[in-house]
């Protein structure tokens, strides 16, 4: 019902994960096109006709190759079925001329009260015809017959139900900031406000014995994940900016020498600064890269660069997966799997002394552009490591399938890079007629350090018992 707005990457081939770059925004037109303009959006449930609407919703570009008997019947359930789509629809009838609109009060809900009580809101509840009102910004304006793309306003009750009717297909309401939290024992609302993250992360909580719609979507709710995200983000600069008297921005150091630096004091606008706290930020970055840096400043060069890589095929993945359900289609899965076993790792590695006592380590984790998570992971040890000891900790060979048939089908099955070159010229990693990943590597009886600093492992040669 509302247009998604946002610069979407899309890239060749296998592209499982949803990606997005800039701003994230919802945008709503008139319950009625202007004179020789089609019907889009929300004007579409207006068409008189529903076999029209049909043919209008099977026609829009880009769409692909749709089942029109499943559109047809989503399109008499929400019909039927979603209180959103009602209210328009009575509005629409109420309306006199084009220059009336109507308002969906962002703040409408009886004070007091628990917004998911009314899941099914009523038009006299949320809707009212009006001429010249005033009107807050969070409220949405709608107009009979209009040219102009309105934006929604992200802390909206309705902002989900308009984009996501599949998710939300009774009209409920969704995220607002009036929402107060409820004591789970007792049922009782309480003094403290629910943050835009705890509410999606309730709705997007895997429970025993409850379906979950949201989970089931599968492209869609990479959709949903993304823009509920870009929702949090939103509330929590706005908590910044609009609470830098008590971050006590015009106390930091840099600001005042930029001031008294420039002496051009008129010019500088109102700052908003972020806080350390705030993820992603220069000063959260900074901080995080003197901290490396003191590591290798107080202990030296790390001993061990260690990348660990998800697999999705992981048991503890699959298993959790709903029927017909594919890795790619659940990433929260994918994200919760990861981080508990580079958990373990970590213990493994430094409780366990798998490489002898450590000293410190430190690890970030990063995403494969296929959605992917993996960990690059530097390890100071007690003992350091001798240049005669790589090839006693790090092996680049196949292992022997006789003496460690596990560890053998481990490695030919995930590890060993595939076929490229003159073999299969259209490989990924194939440019300019050669490998990217520097394949097929030298084989050379041990470890050496290359040109280029990064080190050439020991693979031996079959009569060399490689």
């Amino acid at each position: 019902m509302t247009s998604f707005g946002a610069n979407i990457i899309r890239e060749g081939g296998f592209m499982p994960t949803c990606k997005i770059q800039g701003q994230i925004y919802h945008l709503h037109g008139s319950l009625v096109p202007t004179t020789e303009e089609p019907h889009q959006f929300l004007q579409i449930y207006f068409i008189s006709s529903m076999v029209d609407q049909l043919n209008v919703r099977c026609n829009i570009q880009g769409t692909g190759h749709l089942k029109r008997r499943i559109i047809e019947q989503l399109q008499a359930f929400f019909h039927a079925n979603n209180a959103v789509v009602n209210m328009f629809k009575s509005a629409l009838e109420r309306m006199p001329s084009d220059t009336h609109k109507f308002i969906i009060r962002a703040d409408c809900t009886p004070a007091g009260e628990h917004v998911r009580r009314f899941n099914a809101p009523t038009v006299n509840d949320v809707a009212a015809i009006i001429v010249g009102d005033p009107t807050k910004s969070r409220d949405i304006v709608v107009q009979r017959r209009s040219n102009i793309m309105h934006r929604v306003n992200e802390t909206h009750r309705l902002y989900d139900a308009l984009q996501y009717p599949i998710i939300y297909w009774q009209g409920q309401e969704g995220y607002d900031i009036t929402l107060k939290m409820v004591d789970p024992i007792t049922g009782v609302s309480m003094n403290k406000k629910i943050s835009a993250m705890n509410y999606y992360a309730y709705r997007m909580m895997i429970r025993t014995n409850e379906e979950n719609v949201i989970l089931k979507c599968r492209r869609l709710f990479q959709q949903f994940a993304v823009d509920m995200y870009v929702k949090v983000e939103t509330e929590r600069l706005a908590f910044i900016r609009f609470n830098q008297a008590k971050l006590r921005s015009e106390d930091y150091i840099h600001l005042r020498d930029a001031i008294h630096s420039d002496g051009d004091v008129q010019n500088i606008g109102r700052l908003t600064i972020l806080p350390s706290s705030y993820i992603g930020s220069p000063r959260h970055m900074h901080e995080y890269a003197q901290d490396a840096m003191t590591y290798v400043r107080n202990y030296g060069t790390p001993d061990l660069f260690i990348t660990f890589t998800c697999n999705p095929k992981w048991t503890e993945i699959e298993r959790e997966l709903e029927p017909g359900q594919k890795p790619q289609d659940r990433h929260d899965i994918i994200a919760r799997v990861f981080h508990q076993k580079l958990k373990v790792m970590m213990d493994v590695l430094t409780k366990y002394r798998v490489f002898g006592d450590t000293r410190c380590y430190m690890y970030s984790v990063e995403w494969q552009k296929r959605g992917l998570p993996h960990a690059h992971i530097l390890i100071w040890l007690l003992n350091k490591l001798h240049s005669n000891e790589v090839d006693d900790k790090i092996s680049a060979e196949i292992p022997d399938p006789v003496t460690d048939p596990h560890l053998y089908d481990i490695v030919t099955t995930q590890i060993v890079h595939g076929q490229c070159g003159a073999l299969n010229p259209l490989s990924p990693c194939m440019a300019d007629g050669k490998c990217t990943k520097r394949y097929p590597r030298p084989l050379v009886t041990a470890t050496v350090t290359g040109n280029d600093g990064y080190p050439v492992y020991r693979r031996r040669s079959k009569e060399e018992n490689g």
